[in-house]
């Protein structure tokens, strides 16, 4: 008898359900903190694929792959093992809102990825469509699979992606898929319900992919990454990557006609989609109805891996009929003979409304039992790991007894995409962008491991040489801003020869560094350059002390805004409480905090539809008969 249909070989503490880029994160984050764990997967040769697009990182997206590195996550390594070319993004703008973009080799990233699951002590990878959750007097037990197996745990972390009763459209045809090529789920759905979770339908997409052979080169833009060191990981040493190229090409009024003539074969006009999608990445048959006026939309050519002859459409999502997806990309230049070898398509799949979750990402109905990722209603491989380390995480402090890890929206990223997600109602998959946190400017990508050294380092996952690490860094900057005040020039004639040279203005008196560097057009390397040229510190270190410098005002304002937030999130909010009896509170907010259920007065004004007056009736009300 096999060794797997023995019941006491089939008990974990953690299961997993799924192996995207959310199951692999929360699977080795529960095995690292060393807990049994076992990934269910449906097809184990498809871990951590990348169904869309071949890249990781971009506004607002990196600093959620460099929070999960910060925390003790896997991303961000596995990204500097596979890149195959790293751009920095707004360079020009201010720290808040730049950000890398790597290109990856998609199958590459699979590989190194399985590999490290594979190679993690207390990780078992097995392949099973799990059909069933098993919940024994309101906590979670384990799950079933459809060729009959049971597997008994004390967690559960659902990370289903697009499976869940996943359906593929392709003009006015459709079959039942998680992804192309690959068989849905369409049990797990019935067993969620049941158990009283609320579900919902969302819609997706991708662009078609081409034979990067058959595409004319010569007279489209080259997009070429930096040579430059760098890395994603701040646990890495810094390198140069390859710089294998994209190209940028654009749509035209040939393009743009034919879409219009042709547009009742798009399943958004035939009726075959009536889903939300995301509105950040829409079709390109969308953007013609939308934006009738404009005459070229941006393509851009990516390629999907350094030997692979695939190349990827960013821009050209569409899920219209395949000979009309290709007969459309030939009007594009630069594509007038490319071949299509595998079509654009749409993917509708049920989620899980995520206001039924705790900040844990537990459910608030069964006990140990977490999701995350796409089923959740996010969009995106960088929120998908992120959600999926946190639930991971939180899965094993469970059963281990342990405080949860619980990240704040004025802490990271990730804080903010768990509270939005928990606390808004979604009219489309999520998507994380800077401007949905109103402290940017102290949740920037160059401060991640400073913010959450400590929180990765408490829950186990951090090691110690890397919490020394980062407390040399954070000594290192503040000895530097120290010696930035104490370091002065006087004004010399020569001293403000150099000034003039870097387009500022003299000083009068003896200066500090400190004080030049708030004016606006001083760069602080080439300030050290002309003044301090046997520096003591890093380049990292100086660009660090200038941003604590030079944004400091803003630091500050930002910060207080945290403190005086503080006070409201301290205010806990009972699970038993009759919004429906607290006078004063409108009507909208009784319903909206009704079906939310928030867990501090901070999260409850964040709720659309809550308005200040009703919080300040909370307050009064909760300070009256306890919180």
């Amino acid at each position: 008898m096999n060794t797997v249909c023995k019941k006491k070989d089939n008990k974990y503490d953690v299961i997993v359900v799924g192996a995207g880029h959310a199951g692999c994160e929360a699977a080795l984050a529960s095995a690292r903190l060393g807990l049994k764990t076992l990934i269910l997967t449906m097809n184990l040769e498809k871990i951590a694929l990348m169904p869309c697009n071949p890249s990781i990182g971009g506004l607002g997206k990196t600093q959620l792959v460099l929070e999960l590195d910060a925390a003790g996550g896997q991303m961000a390594k596995t990204t500097d093992k596979t890149a195959i070319q790293i751009r920095m993004l707004n360079r020009s703008r201010g720290p808040a809102v730049q950000a890398l973009r790597a290109q990856i080799d998609k199958k590459e990233y699979e590989i190194e990825m399985k590999r490290v699951l594979e190679n993690t002590d207390n990780l078992v990878l097995v392949q099973g469509n799990v059909d069933n959750i098993i919940v024994k007097e309101n906590r979670v037990a384990g799950v079933t699979i459809e060729s009959g197996l049971t597997f008994y745990s004390r967690s559960v972390v659902v990370t289903s992606g697009t499976f869940l009763r996943g359906r593929i459209i392709i003009g006015k045809k459709d079959y039942a898929a998680g992804r192309m090529g690959e068989y849905p789920s369409m049990k797990l759905t019935d067993s969620l319900k049941s158990l009283g979770f609320k579900m919902d339908r969302f819609q997706t997409a991708t662009p078609p992919r081409l034979d990067k052979r058959t595409i004319d080169f010569s007279g489209l833009q080259v997009q070429a990454g930096e040579d430059i060191p760098v890395s994603f990981s701040f646990w890495n040493e810094e390198k140069i990557f390859d710089n294998i190229p994209s190209f940028l090409t654009y749509t035209n009024v040939k393009t743009h006609d034919f879409i219009r003539k042709n547009i009742q074969f798009s399943p958004i006009r035939s009726g075959m989609v009536n889903t939300h999608g995301p509105r950040h990445c829409p079709s390109i048959d969308r953007k013609v109805i939308n934006y009738e006026a404009k005459k070229r939309h941006p393509v851009f050519i990516e390629p999907e891996g350094k030997y692979s002859n695939e190349a990827y459409l960013q821009g050209l999502t569409t899920s219209m009929p395949v000979n009309i997806q290709q007969l459309m990309i030939n009007t594009v230049p630069g594509l007038e003979k490319a071949r299509i070898v595998r079509p654009g398509y749409a993917v509708e799949y049920d989620y899980l409304l995520p206001g039924q979750l705790k900040h844990t990402l537990e459910s608030k109905l069964v006990k140990n039992l977490f999701f995350a990722g796409q089923i959740i209603g996010t969009s995106g491989y960088e929120e998908a790991a992120a959600l999926g380390f946190v639930a991971g995480i939180n899965a094993s402090l469970n059963i281990l007894k342990k405080p949860p890890f619980i990240l704040k929206r004025d802490e990271c990223y990730i804080g903010v995409l768990i509270d939005d997600l928990i606390t808004k109602e979604l009219y489309e998959p999520y998507r994380i962008y800077t401007s949905r946190s109103e402290y940017r400017l102290i949740l920037r990508p160059d401060n991640a491991d400073i913010r959450l050294y400590k929180k990765g380092y408490e829950a186990g996952l951090i090691k110690e040489n890397q919490y020394r690490k980062v407390l040399d860094k954070i000594n290192y900057i503040d000895s530097c801003i120290k010696f930035l005040h104490s370091y002065k020039i006087k004004p010399t004639e020569k001293n403000n020869s150099l000034l003039r040279e870097l387009n500022t203005s003299d000083i009068k008196s003896d200066t500090s560094l400190y004080s030049l560097l708030k004016r606006p057009e001083i760069n602080i390397m080439n300030l050290v350059k002309m003044f301090v040229p046997d520096g003591n510190f890093n380049d990292k270190i100086f660009k660090q002390a200038e941003i604590n410098i030079k944004y400091k005002g803003y630091i500050d304002r930002e910060l207080s805004e945290v403190k005086k937030l503080e006070n409201i999130e301290n205010y806990i909010i009972k699970k038993d409480i009759d919004y429906f009896k607290i006078n004063g509170l409108t009507y909208e907010a009784k319903e909206k905090l009704s079906k939310i259920r928030p867990d501090t007065l901070g999260q409850a004004s964040r709720v659309a539809g809550v308005s200040p007056s009703d919080i300040s009736i909370m307050m009064i009300y909760l300070k009256q008969y306890g919180n």
